[in-house]
């Protein structure tokens, strides 16, 4: 007699489709605004909410020629000009309970982990980027004068990029990598830049010789101008051109332009469970930290639309 299996076919009641355990994730963009700022822990010899940072001035040049037997007067250092930045508390949290643990097809923890670490990344750069875009040197794309004024033909150049990097040679400030300042753009404003050929066109980051610049590889789209390139849609966009029009901030910077003061590093918080019947498990990151604007002559921002602008 003949064998009677028992077949999914038999059964199909008892089958499910199988779902799949791991919980995929877009890939996106890291923190990047922070890199601009030259970092201070909080290290006081007192407590407080604030950090000063303090930049000494420069002594003006000696040219004149010393006489052998004559002691030169000595100069006074001029006076020391600071920077205070305020120390805020940051964060965001969410509250799993314990019935959707059980009932979901996935691992909820390690999934709401990685939303948690990608909002605190978003959101500390959103802070940052708030900061940098206070600063008072301002180049106007389309030869306009003001904000209010640009509109979507009024695109980023080459010579744009080239009179912001000019002006911060000339205010004596000192280049991220190598000669090269560093410069966060959005990209639907790089993309006007790209379409830019010749002489005047995005050199292959891959292709530049620059000392140290292996340093900035993984981050950097091209190189333009005496200037590296990073795109990220974080870079500041609103509507406050002519007729609600997008006005994109393009920053370009090199060190000490941004000071940050940090008391508590950005991280992931995992939350005791203190409900009486331990129902609810907090998830959330806090950072505790400051930034301020710290050399204006080493920053400036250039307004421009978009000619792909949505």
């Amino acid at each position: 007699m003949a064998n009677a299996y028992t077949s999914s076919t038999q059964v199909a009641g008892l089958v499910q489709a199988a779902y799949d355990r791991y919980v995929e994730f877009a890939l996106r963009s890291q923190p990047l605004f922070r890199n601009l700022a030259d970092k201070r822990p909080v290290q006081q010899a007192m407590p407080g909410s604030s950090v000063v940072f303090s930049l000494y001035q420069d002594l003006a040049a000696a040219t004149g020629t010393l006489t052998e037997t004559v002691d030169p007067d000595a100069v006074a250092i001029s006076d020391v000009n600071t920077v205070s930045v305020t120390l805020n508390e940051y964060g965001n949290t969410v509250l799993n309970t314990r019935k959707l643990g059980e009932f979901a097809f996935s691992d909820v923890d390690p999934a709401v982990a990685n939303i948690v670490a990608y909002n605190l990344a978003d959101s500390i750069d959103q802070v940052v980027v708030n900061t940098l875009i206070g600063g008072t040197n301002v180049i106007y794309a389309g030869g306009k004068t003001a904000t209010s004024g640009i509109t979507a033909s009024d695109t980023i150049d080459n010579a744009d990029i080239r009179k912001a990097v000019a002006k911060l040679r000339a205010g004596n400030a000192v280049p991220r990598e190598g000669m090269l300042y560093a410069a966060y753009i959005h990209p639907e404003v790089a993309h006007d830049l790209r379409g830019e050929t010749g002489a005047l066109a995005f050199e292959d980051i891959r292709k530049y010789t620059e000392p140290n610049v292996g340093n900035i590889l993984n981050q950097v789209t091209g190189v333009l101008g005496g200037a590296y390139f990073v795109e990220t849609p974080r870079a500041y966009v609103a509507t406050d051109g002519a007729s609600s029009a997008k006005n994109y901030r393009t920053i370009i910077a090199g060190q000490q332009a941004l000071a940050e003061a940090t008391a508590v590093e950005p991280g992931v918080v995992i939350g005791p469970v203190v409900d009486k019947l331990m129902r609810f498990r907090p998830i959330g990151w806090y950072s505790l930290q400051g930034w301020s604007i710290y050399r204006e002559e080493a920053m400036y921002r250039i307004e421009s639309g978009s000619s792909i602008a949505s």
